[in-house]
């Protein structure tokens, strides 16, 4: 299929299931914003999305330049953008923004182990590392209950190559 529906197609699973997140922001049909962690979590970072023409057979680009960003230090954001860009190497030729945003959630915790955060001795911040995560995955759960029909229609709608919440990658595996 020409790029442009399989954009189109991204587009609308994206909406489809970020639908009441107030993380994701689109900024363009093209251009996503996603925060990693609460809006009061020293942690939280956001991720900005933004197609170029040839994606997704390129990579899209990534960027951490958002404001507020802006007390993460420069060394932590490179390392996310390289982790992110591993992923990116792995998923090209494929609907990856969901993914990216999942990759980058799953993994909050280690991405930002090394950022100082104000007054916190990283001594206890290491000990509470493991408490942040109960609302998140309560949170990710809920969102992710589709019912059969909303499946249904996602996986017509990508046609089977779009991005779909488990198992959307079994199928170019198989080809």
């Amino acid at each position: 299929p020409p790029v442009c529906s399989v954009l189109q197609m991204e587009l609308e699973a994206l909406r489809s299931i970020y639908e009441g997140d107030g993380c994701f922001r689109e900024l363009s049909p093209v251009s996503f914003q996603y925060r990693i962690g609460e809006s009061g979590d020293p942690k939280a970072f956001l991720i900005e999305v933004s197609w170029p023409e040839t994606y997704p057979q390129t990579a899209p680009v990534i960027s951490m330049d958002a404001f507020f960003n802006n007390t993460i230090s420069p060394a932590i954001k490179q390392s996310i953008l390289d982790k992110l860009m591993v992923e990116v190497e792995a998923n090209l030729g494929t609907a990856m923004t969901y993914t990216l945003f999942e990759y980058a959630k799953d993994n909050k915790e280690s991405f930002m182990e090394n950022q100082p955060v104000n007054t916190v001795i990283s001594v206890s911040n290491s000990t509470a590392a493991g408490t942040p995560d109960v609302p998140a995955s309560k949170k990710k759960d809920k969102k992710e209950q589709l019912s059969k029909t909303q499946k249904r229609k996602l996986a017509d709608k990508t046609d089977n190559k779009g991005e779909l919440p488990r198992g959307w990658n079994w199928v170019d595996v198989i080809k």
